[in-house]
């Protein structure tokens, strides 16, 4: 697999406050049925969902473009990844590579991310930090706008979290 190192690593940092209680927050970011239905941009979907919710644990998460991403229709963008840290209801953390389906050499990005989830008065103070650690040679656009993407992500859960109790 050819991956390029960065001379430093990309870090990306998002925050949101969600008005819901840390518990279903958490529930959010863990359960696949839930996950499924706000995981990745706007216009796509996600048919495979599988957390196996222990230190050491898979996740494994399958996107998938939708008609709305015109000529990326029916493309698909795996990640996999295994859990570093669990501390329920307070942080979660795990290292990822993802992937274009069919491309994988080239479209490798490797990467940790850490949740954070703080209650707060209004409700649960979330904090997603992602270090971009590798990056593949035609992956360079996509490692450009997962930050534009994971803004898109937490705005489609803020909407599922409305429909919790």
């Amino acid at each position: 697999m050819i991956l390029q190192l960065f001379k430093k690593t990309k870090n990306l940092k998002l925050e949101r406050t969600y008005a819901k209680k840390r518990e279903t927050v958490w529930r959010a970011w863990t359960e696949p049925e839930l996950v499924r239905r706000w995981w990745g941009p706007t216009n796509t979907v996600v048919p495979t969902c599988e957390i196996d919710l222990r230190q050491g644990g898979a996740i494994h998460i399958v996107m998938e473009a939708t008609e709305g991403m015109g000529k990326y229709a029916g493309t698909r963008w795996p990640m996999m990844g295994s859990f570093t840290t669990i501390e329920p209801v307070e942080r979660l953390a795990y290292d990822a590579r993802s992937w274009t389906e069919g491309e994988e050499e080239a479209t490798t990005i490797v990467h940790t991310n850490t949740i954070g989830l703080v209650a707060v008065p209004e409700g649960t103070h979330v904090t997603l930090d992602v270090v971009i650690q590798q990056i593949g040679p035609k992956a360079k656009l996509a490692a450009f706008g997962m930050k534009w993407g994971y803004k898109q992500y937490l705005d489609k859960l803020d909407a599922v979290l409305v429909s919790l109790s």
